[in-house]
């Protein structure tokens, strides 16, 4: 498996939550020699690693399929689309970037967000900040029925950042979008790979969840069709070492997957925590320590389901997640994988009923 070759297309790949079916087919290109894999409704996407045996403690490698994104809400008489966002947006992020709009044929036209230019103005609006009822989005077109007749772009169409991913082979950094998490979804397919004939004591299930960013709705159907006895979730976590300093920061590009204690809807399983710490201590795998105010992950439906799950987050370090353009570090994702494989290794009955 190309692993850099497989993030690229994970990244650009196009995937609104409920719109996820682009990052499916590479998950089903990638995955099927590792996995037996199914669907259901919804379209959760799950690997049932090929040597399961269906009598050992099950291990979910999970991570979400969908990114931040937007949807059509009305087609305005003068051509523009009014939106709405779907995912954790700041307006400050969305104005004057380009992006996809898809059609009724499965056409993807590309657009610009607009809001009303400086020269139009009024000295209050400068000093105002925008909203996303302030924006439009513009294809080019003159009216409502060019945008429906031509563009063939209606109501709900879904709208994602237009953007192309790039790689910098000097310090293994990635420019692109959607790295929340699609180098998680790359992180499960390269753990399965890592696992793939070895001879463990668990068996192993992944899964792409969708619509994480509306509610992690997707992992609530995971959760309740595996029925995992203990999880790892990958996600493309927020780094904060371009704003804060010092013992501030606690997820940088290029010092390793972050293990996060608690965020606003989990508190880490202390017991699996430490377990997770001391195996990437054991094989020296760099780690970074977090506590968030803030946030989730797909961890908080999962570990309270099916009267509790242990569960992990392994994240790896974004910048600016929830945004067009994010950077990843190629050697943080490495460091992930290699992380959430010993860990998978090393467990059996005993550890997991001791978490």
């Amino acid at each position: 498996m190309n692993r850099l070759k497989m993030i690229e297309e994970l990244s650009n790949a196009y995937g609104a939550p409920g719109f996820e079916d682009e990052v499916l087919l590479l998950g089903r290109k990638y995955g099927d020699d590792l996995a037996d894999i199914k669907e259901d409704s919804l379209r959760n996407l799950y690997f049932y690693r090929k040597n399961n045996t269906g009598k050992k403690p099950v291990v979910l490698l999970d991570a979400h399929s969908d990114e931040c994104a937007f949807m059509v809400s009305a087609i305005k008489p003068n051509g523009t689309l009014k939106f709405i966002s779907l995912g954790g947006w700041s307006p400050n992020n969305v104005s004057a970037h380009k992006v996809m709009i898809r059609n009724e044929d499965g056409k993807y036209i590309p657009g610009v967000v607009a809001a009303k230019p400086v020269h139009f103005m009024t000295a209050q609006e400068k000093d105002r900040p925008l909203s996303i009822s302030d924006m439009v989005i513009d294809v080019g077109a003159t009216s409502q029925k060019e945008v429906e007749e031509i563009f063939k772009i209606h109501m709900a169409a879904p709208i994602v950042p237009d953007v192309t991913w790039e790689y910098n082979e000097q310090t293994k950094v990635m420019l692109g979008k959607a790295f929340d998490c699609r180098i998680g979804c790359a992180a499960v397919l390269g753990s399965l790979e890592n696992v793939k004939d070895e001879n463990l004591a668990v068996d192993v299930v992944g899964s792409f969840s969708v619509q994480e960013e509306i509610g992690a709705r997707g992992a609530v159907t995971v959760a309740n069709t595996v029925k995992p006895d203990i999880a790892i979730v990958f996600e493309g976590c927020p780094a904060d070492d371009t704003f804060l300093e010092g013992c501030d920061c606690q997820t940088a590009l290029k010092k390793g997957p972050m293990l996060r204690h608690m965020d606003m809807k989990m508190i880490t399983n202390p017991r699996f925590q430490r377990f997770a710490l001391d195996i990437a201590k054991k094989y020296n795998i760099d780690v970074q320590e977090a506590v968030r105010s803030g946030g989730s992950t797909n961890g908080a439906p999962i570990h309270v389901s099916n009267n509790s799950v242990p569960v992990i987050v392994i994240g790896i370090p974004v910048r600016y997640a929830h945004s067009h353009h994010c950077y990843t570090s190629y050697e943080d994702y490495e460091k992930g994988v290699a992380l959430a494989t010993e860990i998978v290794k090393a467990l059996n009955e005993d550890i997991i009923k001791g978490f």
